[in-house]
């Protein structure tokens, strides 16, 4: 999904420390495009965010963190009512985690740091000295350095085509077109089109389309659909298989994964 001209709009709230801040944002809030000398960090207390770049889309949902490095021109959106916690990362530190868009676990540590570094309630000022504060984020990097990066960052196709295909699967998430058929739509045969993921992308088809269903799964239950609906909506043929598939993508069943997040 490319950047988009919209300005900042669905904000409620927003408080910002010098060492993070906190951003609460309605369902569908979208905030201008900016880019900030340091890198920094995205974490969703509550709803579902996606970070967007011209090189791709970053996915948090709860429990994950969002990595943009600086310099990266992006755009915040929400998914349902959203708080947003952001850390910025000295350059020193920055150095330590990656040069491109990533998403990481947020251990129960690491979410604890964001938090802190945010104010717990976001409200009053992070309750640390400054050199506390950068002790905590060295804590928080050295954490995610350590944790399992996640499939949940979907880069932006290089090739017109895959750009073609990435536009009909996101706007039919249901459809269950086989890849053949998908691209007699775009002009590609079967056999380009696997080559181009492989080698763009490093994925197969049916991992790129399935990485893409869980993206709008975590939308549509993060607005408040059930699991029977979002997964027909997603295009499983039934629950079970839309269990099975959200579990190997996020390490919990839909339920459980609900049942989790922050209220």
């Amino acid at each position: 999904m490319p950047l988009s001209s919209q300005g900042q709009s669905g904000a409620v709230k927003s408080q910002v420390w010098p060492s993070g801040g906190r951003h609460l944002w309605r369902s569908g809030g979208v905030s201008s495009v900016q880019t900030h000398d340091h890198g920094h960090l995205v974490y969703a207390a509550t709803g579902v965010l996606t970070v967007h770049t011209s090189e791709g889309t970053s996915v948090v949902p709860a429990n994950r963190i969002a990595w943009t490095p600086a310099g990266r021109a992006h755009q915040h959106r929400a998914h349902g009512y959203t708080d947003m916690r952001i850390v910025f990362v000295p350059l020193s530190l920055a150095a330590r985690i990656l040069r491109r868009p990533a998403v990481f676990l947020a251990t129960d540590l690491a979410r604890e740091v964001v938090l802190a570094l945010t104010g717990p309630n976001g409200d009053d000022p992070p309750a640390y000295s400054a050199s506390a504060q950068a002790r905590l984020r060295r804590v928080l990097v050295d954490e995610l350095r350590e944790a399992q990066e996640q499939p949940l960052y979907l880069p932006v196709p290089r090739d017109d085509r895959l750009q073609a295909l990435a536009r009909i699967l996101d706007e039919r998430p249901g459809d269950n077109a086989s890849m053949a058929e998908l691209g007699a739509e775009v002009g590609a045969s079967s056999r380009t089109l696997s080559r181009l993921l492989s080698n763009e992308l490093g994925m197969t088809f049916y991992q790129w389309r399935t990485q893409l269903r869980i993206y709008h799964a975590l939308v549509l239950l993060s607005e408040g659909n059930d699991v029977t609906q979002t997964a027909h909506d997603c295009g499983w043929s039934n629950p079970s298989a839309f269990i099975t598939a959200f579990a190997d993508v996020m390490g919990t069943t839909p339920g459980q994964y609900l049942g989790s997040r922050p209220r």
